[in-house]
């Protein structure tokens, strides 16, 4: 089953103090459970798993599909295993807006705190780091990430859980990683760079967005690889095509392009305004005159040849508009194409009620809300209080297909 993104729609409310204690209680007893018959690792695991992290956040009385979710659940899960971290064994960093920026720091602390040696902390928080970059300059979706939770186990075992915002749209997508995928990685396999996410499911669907991480990509990043290691001169040269020529699309109508003999014929044809689908190309929206700072920055990568394209990202001062202008000047100069399809490929993580990708997986449902029914009744709550949340449980696989 693949999942990994999941689209909700903004909330903009806070979280009621009795309700954010109620979810820290009840998130106690359930990790406590949870851990006690899987064990720390594979708790991390079903983190990664949008629906049954949904479950898990239901049990715990919130909203099934509101962006709040992401925010609260981490956090009441964080606050849950304060004081408890070793018993658990479990570690969470992070959160929301300032306190993601915190993230490194934090999993220094807990790294020293349980003897990981300096290898593995920073191992630990590259991988942080990069799940971040990778979902604002890799995956150009219009979604600003604002939201970092970073879990991670004793045995090196960790997840990722981040949340962009639209507020053009007024919807939140969530993004899952796990360590698992990291582990097996052969040189045709995923990387940081390439399909990294647990797996993708999204209930909004975004229009040509800038999807650098797939496999169609390929092209794309070995050629904005190549470009960073060689001559500084002439990528200055086809980056000053691209400044002379592309406009933001507000005056794009209103350009009228003169051929000569420095153009390159893809070229033409690309920019050629009777192309409809040119209208949506990234090339028409960017305006890179007088941009100073990226030309700053790729004499910097210039200097530093990077060995590859994780290499490339994971420089400072390297952000979405540096990898989205490499990437069209890899199209656009020199014929490689990427990507423009949105990584998240289903309704919710079974399916949608409008058989889009396909049908509901019911089976699947059955067996997420099943496993969360069996972990609640294990749990020491009072009988009415299980009843409840069973109760909750049952609605909500209904209203989950209703979108």
């Amino acid at each position: 089953m693949r999942t990994g993104i999941a689209t909700f729609t903004l909330d903009y409310g806070r979280c009621p103090k009795w309700l954010f204690d109620r979810m820290v209680i009840l998130g106690r007893e359930m990790m406590t459970v949870i851990i006690a018959e899987y064990g720390p690792k594979e708790f991390i695991k079903r983190l990664s798993d949008p629906v049954w992290f949904q479950a898990l956040g239901t049990v715990l009385a919130f909203d099934w599909n509101a962006s709040g979710l992401t925010t609260i659940l981490t956090a009441a899960l964080k606050e849950a295993a304060r004081g408890r971290e070793k018993e658990l064994g479990i570690f969470i960093c992070g959160g929301k807006g300032k306190t993601s920026r915190k993230t490194p720091e934090q999993i220094k602390e807990w790294s020293a705190k349980i003897g990981f040696d300096n290898n593995q902390t920073k191992a630990l928080v590259y991988n942080s780091r990069m799940s971040a970059k990778v979902d604002s300059a890799l995956v150009q979706d219009g979604f600003q990430i604002y939201h970092h939770s970073f879990f991670f186990s004793e045995d090196g075992s960790w997840t990722v859980i981040q949340q962009g915002m639209n507020e053009q749209t007024v919807k939140a997508r969530r993004y899952h990683w796990h360590s698992e995928n990291f582990k097996l990685i052969l040189p045709e396999g995923r990387s940081f760079v390439c399909e990294p996410h647990q797996a993708i499911s999204s209930q909004f669907i975004v229009k040509n967005p800038l999807n650098l991480t797939a496999r169609e990509s390929e092209k794309t990043r070995q050629i904005s690889t190549e470009i960073v290691q060689g001559s500084i001169k002439t990528l200055l040269k086809d980056i000053e095509l691209l400044e002379k020529y592309a406009t933001p699309y507000s005056q794009s109508l209103e350009l009228k392009f003169r051929g000569g003999d420095d153009w390159d014929e893809q070229f033409l044809k690309l920019v050629n305004l009777e192309n409809k689908e040119f209208k949506w190309h990234p090339v028409a929206l960017e305006d890179f005159r007088n941009n100073k700072y990226l030309k700053k920055i790729l004499l910097k990568i210039a200097a530093q040849e990077p060995e590859n394209y994780e290499k490339l990202l994971s420089l400072e001062g390297v952000g979405p508009k540096t990898m989205r202008a490499l990437a069209l000047v890899a199209e656009i100069i020199y014929g490689a194409k990427p990507s423009y399809q949105d990584p998240a490929r289903y309704s919710f993580a079974h399916g949608g009620k409008d058989a889009t990708p396909y049908p509901v997986d019911r089976p699947t449902y059955d067996q997420t809300i099943s496993m969360m029914k069996q972990f609640v009744q294990k749990t020491k709550l009072n009988f009415s209080e299980k009843r409840k949340i069973v109760n909750e449980l049952d609605f909500q696989p209904k209203t989950a297909t209703n979108f």
